[in-house]
């Protein structure tokens, strides 16, 4: 005659785990309350020296681990922030989130990357979806240096990177591209250059607007034109830096730099230069910007390029996060520093 279900129940045996230990655990085996335990294991003030290593002792004896998650909750916070980007590559919101780890790895803090695609639907889903996890503080990565719809009142404090909100009262952070542009001149002229012009990127983008700032600003302080009176502005193609390139050398041979507004035109001016037989740096230097590795590494000579510091723009991003989330916010755009890297495009042998 079969077993039925309960005579199968009834005949397995039942395997107990061994629990966990808990807080009261480690206080009855060391004497103590367990708020005094408690105390002790969190390094309070007001407990005995003796106390605290005794407490300490049994936790690490019976392998005592705490409940991160129920102590953050308790203490109002969960140790996690979210980073929300619409880079959809990765250009820039990799090298920020990287920099925003290395920041907060020595708080402990973890981060959750969301990309929201460029879609304002998607980033509020994802929005939610964080806010749902209580994460303790956002970081927003944008694709482009225009000002963005801000996220208007949330539950946790927000800092905008590389996109500032369009509202004052937010942290935004942003890189310096009017000086990224007279750091180019700069170093060009201190070079020996003065015959020189610009490539420019999309109008349409405010990096590429304030690059040109900046590179007019520069040469009219060094007393030099810009050759061919105006900038060549296309897109940020290397296909662009190559008719660029080639309108300027017909039109302008006797021209000793070029500034490219990104490493993909400094590519494509490159290869124009190589085709006529137009020597790099002896006789025509190019820097450009971004300094994205892959593209200046792999240029034949290595190219001279303004960094956007992005890793530095997510470490400060995480270290303004993490004040406001202590309670000192700070409000408005901060303009951070790019740096020039030298190679071989404009100095021999660099």
């Amino acid at each position: 005659m079969p077993l039925t279900a309960a005579h199968e129940a009834a005949d397995t045996p039942v395997i107990s785990r061994p629990r966990n230990p808990t807080l009261k655990d480690v206080a009855r085996l060391a004497g103590v309350s367990v708020a005094t335990a408690s105390k002790a294991l969190n390094g309070r003030d007001n407990v005995h020296p003796e106390t605290r290593q005794r407490v300490v002792d049994i936790a690490n004896r019976i392998s005592f681990t705490p409940n991160t998650l129920a102590q953050s909750l308790i203490a109002g916070q969960t140790g996690t922030v979210g980073l929300l980007t619409h880079d959809l590559e990765g250009r820039f919101s990799i090298p920020i989130l990287m920099g925003a780890e290395d920041a907060f790895g020595s708080g402990k803090m973890s981060v959750f990357l969301c990309d929201a695609r460029g879609d304002a639907i998607r980033e509020q889903y994802h929005l939610q979806a964080l806010l749902g996890r209580r994460v303790d503080g956002l970081i927003v990565v944008g694709s482009r240096t225009e000002p963005r719809p801000s996220l208007g009142a949330l539950p946790v404090p927000v800092v905008y990177a590389y996109a500032p909100s369009d509202d004052p009262q937010d942290c935004s952070l942003v890189p310096d591209n009017v000086s990224a542009g007279r750091l180019a001149v700069e170093h060009l002229v201190a070079t020996g250059r003065t015959r020189i012009a610009h490539i420019g990127g999309d109008p349409g983008y405010d990096a590429a607007v304030s690059r040109d700032e900046g590179i007019r600003a520069a040469l009219h302080a060094a007393g030099l034109p810009l050759v061919g009176g105006d900038t060549l502005f296309g897109n940020w193609s290397e296909q662009w830096g190559r008719a660029a390139a080639q309108r300027l050398l017909d039109q302008e041979p006797g021209l000793d730099a070029l500034i490219c507004g990104s490493d993909q035109i400094a590519r494509g001016a490159l290869d124009t230069l190589h085709e006529r037989g137009i020597a790099v740096p002896e006789q025509v230097a190019i820097a450009s910007f971004d300094n994205w590795e892959i593209l200046v590494t792999g240029a034949r000579p290595q190219l001279t390029s303004i960094d956007m510091s992005f890793e530095t723009l997510g470490r400060i991003a995480a270290e303004r996060l993490t004040r406001a989330i202590e309670g000192q916010r700070t409000h408005g755009v901060e303009l951070l520093p790019c740096r020039l890297t030298v190679r071989g495009s404009t100095v021999l042998g660099a």
